[in-house]
C-alpha cells in the first residue's frame, strides 16, 4: 500500500516531543500531514486512523509513558495502521516506556514499524544543575530527520514484509514510588500575574485566586512547562533530585532506534 499522509500524534508539555515527532514527519516527506496535539485536552470522540503513517511522540515520567498521554489517547485506534513509536526523555533512562507504548498501540490497532527513544531537557534541569540542557538541538534534530527518512525507505521497499518489532523494555512494567505533594511554586513578589503559567499547564492545576498564583499539587505532574517557560521566571521548582541527576546523569547520551527483525 501506499502512504501518501502522516499523522502526528503528540503529549508534549514541554515541546520536545512534538518537535522530534515533527522532524520524523519532515524526513518522512508525506504529500499530506495531520497533527493531533493532546498536550491540554484528550478526544471527544473516537479517532480512527486509517491509511495513514502515524508518529506516536510522548514524554517519560520516571521510566513510564506519562499516565496523561495514555489517558488522552485512550480513544485513538487504528486498523492496523503502520505506527512509528517515539518516546523523550530526560537523560536518565526511559526504561520499561518504549515497551509500553508499543503494547499500547498494538491493543489500539496499530502496527508498530520503527521506534525511538530521544532525549530531551529533563523536566528538573536548572541553570546550575544543567541536565540535557536545551535538548534536542541541531543534531538530534538532524537524526529524527535522518530517522524518519530511513522510515520512509522502510515504507516504500518491505510494506508486505515488516518483521516483529523488538524494543528495549520490560514487563511487568516498572512500578513508580508514591505521587510526592512537592510542586512548582511562584515568586509573588516577582510574580506579573499575566496568567500565562495558567494557561500552559496541561492539566490545569494553575490558576489565578485574589491575585496570586496557586498550584495544585494534587493535579501536578510535574512537567514543569511553567517553571521552563514564565517570562519573568517566577516559578520555582526546588527539588534534591535535580543535583542527584546533574551528578549521575550529565554525560550526553544518544537517541536509540528500532527497526523490525527480518
Amino acid at each position: 500500500m501506499e502512504y501518501t499522509c502522516s499523522h502526528l500524534i503528540c503529549f508534549s508539555p514541554t515541546r520536545s516531543s512534538h518537535l522530534i515527532g515533527e522532524k520524523i514527519m519532515y524526513g518522512i516527506g508525506s504529500e499530506r500531514t495531520d497533527k493531533t496535539d493532546l498536550t491540554y485536552e484528550g478526544l471527544r470522540k473516537p479517532l480512527r486512523i486509517r491509511n495513514e503513517i502515524v508518529v506516536i511522540a510522548v514524554p517519560v515520567y520516571g521510566g513510564r509513558v506519562a499516565a496523561t498521554a495514555l489517558e488522552r489517547m485512550e480513544l485513538v485506534r487504528g486498523e492496523q495502521t503502520p505506527a512509528v513509536l517515539v518516546v523523550v526523555y530526560g537523560n536518565r533512562d526511559y526504561d520499561d516506556a518504549l515497551l509500553e507504548l508499543k503494547d499500547w498501540s498494538v491493543a489500539h490497532g496499530f502496527c508498530p514499524i520503527a521506534a525511538g527513544a530521544f532525549i530531551g531537557e529533563h523536566s528538573y534541569s536548572r541553570e546550575h544543575f544543567p541536565i540535557a540542557a536545551h535538548r534536542p538541538d541541531g543534531q538530534d534534530l538532524t537524526e529524527a530527520v535522518d530517522f524518519g527518512r530511513k522510515i520512509r525507505h522502510l515504507v516504500e521497499t518491505g510494506a508486505e514484509g515488516w518483521g516483529e518489532l523488538v524494543v528495549k523494555g520490560n514487563y511487568p512494567y516498572k512500578v513508580n514510588g508514591p505521587k510526592t505533594p512537592q510542586t512548582p511554586q511562584t515568586d509573588q513578589a516577582v510574580c506579573t500575574l499575566c496568567g500565562f503559567c495558567s494557561e500552559i499547564c496541561p492539566v490545569q492545576a494553575i490558576s489565578v485566586q485574589e491575585e496570586r498564583i496557586v498550584s495544585s499539587a494534587e493535579a501536578c505532574i510535574k512537567c514543569c512547562a511553567c517553571v521552563k517557560q514564565c517570562p519573568v521566571h517566577a516559578r520555582i521548582f526546588n527539588t534534591p533530585y535535580t543535583e542527584m541527576l546533574f551528578q549521575k546523569f550529565s554525560a550526553r547520551r544518544a537517541p536509540e532506534l528500532f527497526f523490525p527483525q527480518r
